[in-house]
């Protein structure tokens, strides 16, 4: 089987979650094609990971990547935060989770669900091919001032507004069913001069869709709670972002769980008696080296940020 998705900051992600007990269990929370898990397996012998993708496409693909390990790969079919939602309390809890939020090349290439603004393909962009929205519901339904405001909050598109406005206008020719067709509006309703730039004029805007019929942004601080909740004390959870709006969210979480008093800003005494839950093991977004993007261009936008929880003791 032909695996087109290469991993990224994969050398990054083996030294900073580097498994530091016996019995190590990792939550790979985005499995996709199983790139980081079968680093992390064939590096760490004693390591057992659950994997989890709410695609049984690509999850599908990764059960063939990792059979050679047996026993030590589970998969878990699903969204991250309905798995960590139902933890069993009498599994051991992880010691590592890692989330790889980006999408995979799987989407873009083989899936035929959309993802491409570049292919005559269905205009649906689920990952989870269950759901009941789809990127064409969005296009053919919203308003115009909700396609503007939906381009802007989960793009920062600043042709929201025209871009909007073009996709009403031209739906009322005919309804929009294929990914081309969107971006060819899109390509049309930008300024001439931002037509021809290094990045399609589409890509926001298909960035926007993917993550509204997705429910990203708004699954994401869910899943981190419920994430670090269940990771084991002295665990480590790593995430890998690939676009400010994630990253924010990701940082604000990892910045107040290091925090020792969780007051509010007016407060001029402490009085929470609070206490760090986590340690920042990355004060910095670790980004890709110069040899890894040369050699995989998608790698350019990640980031990752990598914290470790910590036991409370309360003097």
């Amino acid at each position: 089987m032909n695996f087109i998705h290469t991993p990224v900051l994969l050398q990054e992600c083996l030294e900073l979650l580097a498994p530091e007990t016996s019995d190590p269990l990792l939550i790979d929370g985005t499995l996709g094609e199983g790139g980081h898990s079968e680093a992390f397996l064939t590096h760490f012998p004693q390591l057992k990971i659950i994997g989890i993708d709410a695609d049984p496409a690509i999850q599908a693909k990764a059960k063939v990547r990792l059979a050679p390990f047996g026993e030590r790969m589970q998969f878990f079919l699903g969204w991250s935060d309905a798995f960590f939602d139902a933890y069993p309390q009498n599994t051991p809890a992880p010691s590592l989770i890692l989330f790889d939020l980006g999408i995979s090349l799987f989407h873009y290439m083989e899936s035929k669900r959309g993802f491409s603004f570049s292919a005559a393909e269905p205009l649906d962009m689920r990952i989870n091919p269950n759901e009941s929205l789809t990127a064409a519901d969005i296009v053919n339904t919203y308003s115009e001032k909700k396609l503007a405001d939906l381009l802007y909050l989960y793009a920062e598109e600043r042709f929201s507004r025209p871009i909007a406005r073009a996709i009403v206008a031209e739906r009322e020719n005919r309804p929009f069913t294929e990914a081309r067709q969107l971006s060819e509006t899109v390509f049309h309703a930008v300024p001439v001069r931002f037509r021809h730039g290094p990045i399609h004029p589409a890509t926001k805007t298909f960035q926007a869709l993917r993550i509204a019929v997705n429910s990203e942004l708004d699954r994401l601080p869910r899943l981190l709670e419920k994430a670090f909740a269940c990771l084991a004390a002295e665990g480590k959870m790593g995430v890998i972002s690939f676009h400010s709006l994630e990253d924010r969210i990701v940082k604000n979480f990892f910045r107040d769980l290091a925090k020792s008093c969780i007051c509010p800003p007016e407060m001029p005494i402490c009085t929470c008696g609070g206490v760090p839950r986590a340690a920042l093991l990355t004060k910095k977004p670790v980004g890709p080296s110069a040899e890894e993007t040369a050699g995989n261009a998608p790698s350019r936008s990640a980031r990752l940020r990598v914290i470790k929880k910590l036991s409370l003791r309360r003097s």
